[in-house]
């Protein structure tokens, strides 16, 4: 009789043992489970938040021309929370026929307060290529001239790129055809010995820098 007693408290104390593994063999199966899918959920929003930071990064480019001859090029480029867009144009005619030879400026603006530029960024800077075409003679001169992606035209103000005056340089000379001009004149009215001091002189007058 005390030798059944003892063997039923003995199967006891295994059965209540097993069911204690069990239980704890459960929980950490529990806690692998929900951290494997918590790793899996949190990957998929680190990508999309790196790819949304990437879209206005690295150099992105283009180039345009103003019906006055200069050829112009924009770069594209992240500062801080905001994006800048740089304008360089040249004249390699003007430099000798005179007038404006250089022009740069830059544009700020912030492009990700746009759903569209957030969804397409190709398609938006392709826009804001041709509307920086369309602005012409206005490129670097109007601050009122907003660059305006077509995508963006229910968006804040500042999505749209705005020019900073302070930026905005012109360069310009008379070119080869203003000394001549100078020469021809200095002939009409000084001898021929002094027509080099007279053009000298007249080109003083008439220089910008007078």
């Amino acid at each position: 009789m005390l030798l059944l007693r003892t063997s039923t408290l003995w199967l006891l104390l295994a059965f209540l043992a097993q069911l204690v593994c069990l239980s704890s063999g459960a929980r950490d199966k529990g806690r692998g489970v929900s951290q494997s899918a918590a790793a899996q959920s949190a990957a998929p929003a680190a990508g999309r938040a790196q790819r949304s930071g990437a879209k206005s990064g690295g150099a992105t480019r283009g180039k345009f021309p103003i019906k006055d001859g200069m050829q112009c090029t924009w770069t594209a480029k992240d500062v801080g929370d905001r994006v800048k867009l740089s304008v360089k144009c040249e004249n390699p005619r003007a430099r000798v026929e005179g007038g404006e030879t250089d022009l740069s400026c830059e544009y700020y603006a912030k492009p990700q307060t746009c759903p569209g530029f957030q969804s397409d960024p190709k398609a938006f800077w392709k826009q804001v290529g041709r509307a920086l075409k369309r602005l012409q003679r206005k490129v670097c001169r109007d601050e009122r001239a907003l660059v305006k992606a077509g995508m963006c035209k229910r968006a804040p103000r500042d999505a749209h790129f705005k020019l900073d005056m302070f930026s905005s340089v012109v360069s310009a000379q008379s070119g080869e055809d203003g000394r001549a001009d100078h020469r021809k004149t200095a002939e009409e009215y000084c001898s021929s010995s002094w027509a080099s001091l007279c053009s000298f002189f007249l080109s003083m007058v008439q220089s910008e820098d007078c």
